[in-house]
């Protein structure tokens, strides 16, 4: 393990978000960037957070802040994206879910509470049944219940109908920085949310030289990951969980439309055992804004303390 960085902040009006540790992980094939925000107390609970399919370890930055140290929080960026972006294959769920296990025994972390957004939350489902050892709680963030796919789209179409502009970026360059954010700034979804914490989550993505910077995201990681969403493996996961867990749903969707990836009647099709997973609204979110934004990072912070066994105290 080697540590690469360390002391990276950044501003939102007049509050600082925590310092954070960059570490190289060994893992196949290479090494895995991970985030790491230290708890103030050394010997506090641990929280390994997975981000979703094209996104990084700093969509967590803004829970951290919440957490305000209560934890110890790690967030690697996952392979094929971010600082990790140059790990090879294999791809998929399992390979996310076997390097989990890799990170919390190269760093020690004992036993953790593990949590995922979006995709992340389907490697996280799939990480307690395949390393049930490693885990004392469970929290699913919009994500990790799957839905039938339709049949009739080629891979590639599905994954741009569920992901939309976050796929199509992953074929696209940009001139410099800020064309970048501004590419962001037009998304539905961060119309509202937009903060110089969601911006230096956004940079961490690009990779390159001006005029041509590019994601990150590698493009057969994606497409495998994406796909493998939906194979029965990782959509039985969520009925073979461990332990208990619990599903904190955005109201709104991807592009900040109505209806979201889950509702009541959504989630009542699927047969989630109730003593296993109990599900939780958080209002006035969408698909992002529930880990980016303001108060979903609050709410989120929240079930992870108390998945922790902390008590929940304003964030």
């Amino acid at each position: 393990m080697n540590r690469t960085a360390h002391d990276h902040t950044t501003e939102r009006q007049d509050t600082a978000a925590p310092a954070y540790e960059e570490l190289l992980v060994p893992v196949l094939g290479g090494e895995l960037a991970v985030l790491r925000w230290p708890g103030t107390d050394p010997g506090a609970p641990v929280v390994l957070a997975l981000h979703g399919i094209t996104a990084n370890g700093l969509t967590w930055a803004r829970v951290a802040h919440h957490l305000a140290g209560r934890v110890t929080l790690v967030a690697p960026d996952l392979r094929g994206r971010g600082r990790s972006g140059r790990l090879p294959g294999p791809y998929g769920i399992a390979a996310h879910a076997d390097d989990m296990a890799a990170v919390v025994g190269a760093l020690g972390l004992g036993r953790v509470v593990l949590t995922g957004h979006s995709m992340g939350a389907f490697i996280a489902a799939l990480t307690a049944v395949r390393h049930p050892d490693l885990l004392s709680g469970l929290l699913l963030v919009d994500g990790g219940v799957a839905f039938p796919a339709p049949t009739h789209l080629t891979p590639d179409e599905l994954l741009t109908a569920v992901i939309g502009p976050a796929m199509r970026r992953l074929s696209m360059t940009f001139p410099d920085r800020r064309s970048y954010s501004a590419f962001w700034q037009q998304h539905p979804a961060f119309v509202r949310s937009w903060s110089p914490w969601v911006d230096a989550y956004i940079q961490r993505d690009l990779v390159g030289e001006e005029p041509e910077l590019r994601s990150s995201c590698g493009i057969e990681a994606v497409r495998t990951d994406g796909i493998d969403q939906f194979g029965e493996e990782v959509s039985s996961a969520v009925h073979q969980l461990p332990c208990p867990a619990q599903l904190l749903w955005a109201e709104r969707g991807l592009l900040d439309e109505p209806q979201g990836l889950y509702d009541e009647q959504r989630l009542a099709s699927v047969g989630l055992d109730p003593e296993l997973v109990r599900t939780r609204l958080v209002p006035g979110t969408n698909h992002y804004s529930i880990v980016v934004g303001d108060d979903g990072a609050r709410a989120v912070a929240r079930h992870l303390l108390a998945a922790a066994g902390m008590t929940e105290t304003e964030g």
